[in-house]
């Protein structure tokens, strides 16, 4: 088994990297290739979470499963708050092959979802962005989307303000001008990516405009959410996962609601694979619920596993 520690992951798998795995991730979903298994997650109390994600890629000899959690009090410790490993195995065998740390992969991987998301349902000419959220993911979600759509601008709300000259330095390294909006300025922005750990909504269905792409990105848990439900009710939804999405996911207070059925969401493996058309109209809202399956964090653990391989980097260990 090779050790791939956290601290080589930088060097191993860049944000294209990312994009190209989770978006064979996706297609290899939509084929019936990849399966994620059920969920596991537990409150730990204080704000803690701890759960287990895992599944099996057929198409990409994949088995594996992530362990992690967040950890809200590891700011004040200097450390970030997601903290995962990820365990692979042989799906022939059962042999664990590898044990690669997940934290920066974890925000890779999570970029990338919202930036296929974005590749291939928000408007061609979107030009403004809207970032709700500031924390650590953050800045990766604005490089990734930058890195698909040619924006003029990024707006940006945050609950605590304080945190938000973190997320325009960024803009400024990526040559956009950025501000510090109320939530209601929202309506702006040609695509809004959503990334906080809220248990209640902040974003409203009014403070979305007609044409807009949505990447919601941090529910992932039972009890949080990110938006009004009502604007999943006026949107045309996409997701990850269909199970996740109205369990864990966005889509659980809209169908809790009675505003969204199951059967209208759809995954978007099936726009990466041609399946659905994606977006049909430019007035169209598009919402993609992404909740982080098992799936994409074996597909970043795998690329960081052959790339150490090939490097001959990591650590072995007799198994």
């Amino acid at each position: 088994m090779l050790i791939v520690p956290e601290a080589l992951i930088a060097d191993l798998v860049s944000p294209q990297d990312a994009f190209d795995a989770i978006e064979g991730c996706f297609a290899a979903m939509s084929n019936g290739d990849a399966y994620n298994f059920p969920v596991v997650r537990e409150a730990l109390g204080e704000g803690r979470q701890y759960g287990f994600k895992s599944g099996l890629d057929r198409a990409g000899a994949q088995l594996g499963v992530k362990a992690g959690g967040y950890f809200p009090g590891n700011a004040d410790k200097g450390m970030i708050n997601h903290q995962s490993s990820v365990f692979l195995f042989d799906p022939e065998t059962g042999r664990p092959t590898a044990m690669v740390g997940g934290n920066l992969l974890t925000a890779l991987r999570t970029a990338a979802a919202s930036a296929i998301s974005i590749a291939r349902l928000a408007r061609r000419e979107a030009r403004v962005l809207g970032m709700v959220g500031a924390g650590h993911q953050a800045t990766f979600q604005m490089r990734a989307a930058a890195r698909v759509r040619q924006f003029d601008r990024v707006i940006a709300w945050n609950l605590h303000p304080d945190m938000l000259p973190k997320l325009g330095a960024v803009a400024a390294e990526l040559g956009l001008p950025f501000e510090a909006v109320p939530l209601e300025r929202m309506v702006e922005a040609d695509v809004i990516i959503t990334i906080t750990s809220s248990p209640a909504a902040s974003l409203m269905a009014a403070h979305v405009g007609p044409g807009t792409h949505l990447a919601c990105m941090g529910t992932d848990t039972k009890g949080k959410q990110e938006v009004e439900a009502a604007l999943l009710a006026r949107a045309t939804v996409f997701t990850d996962e269909v199970a996740q999405s109205i369990s864990i996911g966005e889509a659980q207070h809209a169908i809790a609601a009675g505003l969204l059925q199951a059967a209208a969401i759809t995954p978007l493996g099936d726009v990466v694979t041609g399946r659905h058309p994606g977006r049909q109209s430019a007035e169209e809202i598009t919402l993609f619920d992404g909740t982080g399956v098992g799936l994409q964090d074996l597909a970043v653990a795998a690329m960081a596993l052959r790339r150490a391989q090939e490097r001959g980097v990591g650590v072995k260990v007799a198994v």
